[in-house]
């Protein structure tokens, strides 16, 4: 919607134009608002979009780069900026190759924002496997959720979302897969840490730690996660007791480090972790999958990696 029309945020705007494409593009009006010459003038716009004839990832990069537009002009904070594609692409290769899918699959991510980590991986998915792929993302924040809504709308994906913080005990299915692009910080209401076994002795805890026992708990037994973390996550005064609650409830299967080149200075620098649940016939791998990737440019590098990736698959991942 135009935001004179509507004298609205960027952010707001978006939304109503994908709840009108979401409507087979008719447009709502209220109070009057857009009027009449102005209805028209979108109904045109709409049309020219062919969504119906979009695939699910022209329709998700569509979205992205408006939402791209918005994070500027609204000033969007840090923790609700997009996951780049790039790394929702490797994230979902991860858990094709792991987990090795050949039925429906579910899949949840507990700090949804956008939705655009969880509908990428989830269409990855779905291509490799023509199988049906069902969704459940958690956010505490309205506005986020909505976006993630309509996405998901959009793409005619199976998605559930929930209005929550999701250190509180979530009502999500257990899932076979889970993927989160964690914030980094402090986990501030304590109140809520008590029967968390990843809590700082003293002091509010880490909210990576908090959310990753907490997704791992929803998770299958043998169930797969894939988490964008810190990449100093294991040099802090709090690894030994997570590690060592990783080691009593999940398998520590990876951690690949991600190009320096992605981030803007080094404390932004991110690794992926991957751990798979305890159970349904899991086991430790002989070697933990670590590395560090190649710049994206390097494509030959890169290509390497990836099948020293896929060789340790074959060897460390039991089927």
């Amino acid at each position: 919607m135009t935001l004179s029309a509507l004298k609205s945020s960027y952010l707001d705007a978006l939304l109503e134009n994908a709840e009108n494409l979401v409507d087979n593009g008719k447009v709502q009006v209220e109070d009057g608002k857009p009027n009449s010459a102005e209805v028209k003038q979108l109904e045109a716009i709409y049309q020219t979009l062919n969504i119906g004839q979009q695939s699910n990832e022209d329709i998700r990069r569509m979205l992205q780069l408006s939402l791209l537009k918005v994070l500027h002009q609204d000033a969007i904070q840090a923790n609700h900026q997009l996951t780049p594609d790039s790394l929702g692409v490797i994230i979902a290769y991860l858990l094709e190759r792991v987990a090795q899918p050949k039925e429906k699959v579910t899949i949840l991510d507990p700090v949804v924002g956008t939705g655009n980590l969880l509908t990428t991986v989830m269409n990855h998915l779905h291509q490799v496997t023509g199988e049906p792929v069902e969704g459940y993302g958690v956010d505490n924040d309205d506005s986020m959720l909505a976006v993630a809504s309509v996405s998901a709308a959009l793409q005619k994906l199976d998605v559930t979302l929930y209005h929550q913080d999701a250190v509180e005990p979530l009502t999500v299915p257990q899932v076979q897969m889970a993927v989160a692009d964690l914030p980094i910080g402090y986990y501030p209401l304590d109140k809520n840490t008590k029967n968390y076994r990843t809590r700082a002795k003293k002091g509010h805890s880490y909210a990576h730690h908090l959310l990753i026992e907490q997704t791992i708990n929803y998770l299958v037994p043998g169930g797969w996660a894939v988490f964008l973390v810190p990449a100093n996550m294991f040099r802090t005064k709090e690894t030994a007791g997570f590690v060592k609650w990783i080691q009593s409830v999940a398998h520590m299967q990876g951690l690949l480090n991600l190009p320096t080149d992605l981030f803007h200075n080094k404390a932004a620098e991110k690794s992926l972790l991957l751990l798979q649940k305890q159970g349904g016939g899991s086991r430790q791998a002989g070697k933990v999958l670590l590395g560090t990737f190649p710049t994206f440019n390097k494509q030959d590098d890169f290509r390497r990696f990836i099948g020293m990736i896929d060789q340790w698959v074959a060897t460390n991942v039991k089927k």
